[in-house]
C-alpha cells in the first residue's frame, strides 16, 4: 500500500486525472444502478399483479424509459475501458460466463417487452411474463454477485490476469450482495410504481413497498456486519476519517424517510429518497475501494488501482475532454424523456 501512494503525486501523489475517471466511472455506475435499478425492479415484482391490464400497466410505466436507462451501462462500461483498461480486460475475461448470463437476462427482458403484447393468447402472455420477471431478477442478483466480488477481491497472477474459477465467485458474501440487491431493486421498483399508477394497483404497490423495505433491511444489516467483520478494509476509511461516517448516515436517513413520504403520499419524494440511498451506497462502495479497482484477497501486490491499471495521461486528458461534452447529452436525453413521460400511466392504443 506504501508503494502505491509513493508514486502519487497528489496525497503524497495522486495523479488528478485518475481521480477524476475514478470518480466519474463511478457516478456513471451510480446512474445506470439508480435508474435502471427501478425498471429491474418492477421487473422483480410484475407476477405479483393481478390480472393482464395491471401487467400492462407495470410494463408501460417503464416502455419509455428502460431501454434509455441501459445508456448508462454502456457510457459506464466505455469510461472504464477508455481509463482503466487493464481493469475492463481482467474483469470481463474473469467474469465473462457471469456476463454472457447478465446479458442474456437483460436480452430477454427486453424481448419480453417487446413481444408479450404481439398476440392476445394468455399462454404467451404468461410466457413472457415469466421470462421478464425472471430475467429481471436474474439480471439483479448478477449485479449484485459482481458487486460483491469486487468488494471481497478476487485471484489475480502477477500479471493481473483473473486466476479463479467461476464457481469460485460464487461464494457467501457475493451471493448475499447478490439478494440484497434484488431487495434493493424491487424496493426502488415498487415505489416507482407507486408514483406512476393510480387505484387498485397503486395500494397494492404501497404494501409491496412496506415488505421489501423490510426485506431490504434485513438483507442491508446482515450484508454490513459481514461487511465489518469479514472484510474490514471497507471501513478503514470511515475510521480514519471520521467526517466520512456522514455517508453511511445519511444513507439510513434515507432509507428511513421512504415509507414516511409514503404515508403521507409524497410519492416522488419517496423516490428521490430511495435514489439517494442508492447513491449513498455506491459512494460507500466507492469509498471504501479506493485506490483500488480490483483488489486481489490473495496476493494485495497483485490489485490494480487507479495508477498501475489506467491510462496515459495524455489519453485520459483527452478522454476527459470528451467525457465533458459526452456526458451532458446523455444527461440532457435523460431529463427529456423523463419530463416528456412525466405523470401517471394511461393505457392507449400505442400501449404496450
Amino acid at each position: 500500500m506504501n508503494l502505491i501512494f509513493a508514486q502519487i503525486p497528489g496525497i503524497d501523489g495522486l495523479p488528478t486525472l485518475n481521480e477524476v475517471w475514478f470518480v466519474l466511472v463511478g457516478v456513471l455506475f451510480t446512474g445506470y444502478v439508480m435508474l435502471d435499478g427501478f425498471d429491474l425492479g418492477v421487473g422483480a415484482l410484475h407476477l405479483f399483479t393481478k390480472t393482464d391490464e395491471e401487467r400492462r400497466y407495470m410494463l408501460n410505466a417503464i416502455g419509455p424509459v428502460w431501454d434509455g436507462n441501459e445508456v448508462w451501462l454502456v457510457t459506464g462500461g466505455g469510461a472504464l475501458f477508455a481509463a482503466f483498461p487493464e481493469v475492463y480486460a481482467t474483469v470481463f475475461s474473469g467474469f465473462y460466463l457471469a456476463f454472457v448470463l447478465l446479458l442474456f437476462s437483460l436480452i430477454f427482458r427486453a424481448v419480453a417487452i417487446e413481444f408479450r403484447s404481439k398476440r392476445p393468447e394468455a399462454w404467451w402472455r404468461q410466457t413472457w411474463d415469466v421470462l421478464f420477471s425472471v430475467g429481471s431478477v436474474l439480471s439483479s442478483f448478477l449485479i449484485g454477485v459482481a458487486v460483491g466480488n469486487i468488494v471481497w477481491g478476487i485471484p489475480l497472477d502477477k500479471d493481473h490476469e483473473f486466476a479463479g474459477t467461476f464457481l469460485g465467485l460464487l461464494g457467501p458474501y457475493p451471493i448475499l450482495l447478490g439478494v440484497t440487491t434484488v431487495a434493493l431493486f424491487s424496493m426502488h421498483g415498487a415505489i416507482y410504481v407507486v408514483m406512476k399508477t393510480e387505484g387498485e394497483l397503486q395500494t397494492r404497490a404501497r404494501g409491496w413497498i412496506k415488505n421489501t423495505i423490510i426485506f431490504f433491511a434485513l438483507t442491508y444489516v446482515a450484508t454490513s456486519l459481514a461487511t465489518l467483520l469479514y472484510v474490514p478494509r471497507m471501513a478503514v476509511p470511515l475510521q480514519n476519517h471520521p467526517w466520512l461516517f456522514a455517508i453511511p448516515l445519511f444513507n439510513i436517513l434515507a432509507i428511513a424517510n421512504v415509507p414516511r413520504e409514503i404515508h403521507l403520499g409524497n410519492e416522488f419524494k419517496a423516490f428521490l429518497s430511495s435514489c439517494a440511498a442508492m447513491v449513498a451506497l455506491m459512494a460507500l462502495f466507492g469509498v471504501g475501494m479506493f485506490p483500488h479497482l480490483v483488489f486481489c484477497h490473495t496476493e494485495p501486490a497483485n490489485s490494480l488501482d487507479i495508477v498501475n491499471a489506467a491510462s496515459s495521461q495524455k489519453t485520459l486528458g483527452i478522454m476527459f475532454i470528451i467525457a465533458c461534452m459526452g456526458v451532458p447529452i446523455v444527461l440532457a436525453y435523460t431529463v427529456c424523456i423523463y419530463w416528456i413521460f412525466r405523470g401517471k400511466v394511461k393505457l392507449g392504443a400505442m400501449s404496450y
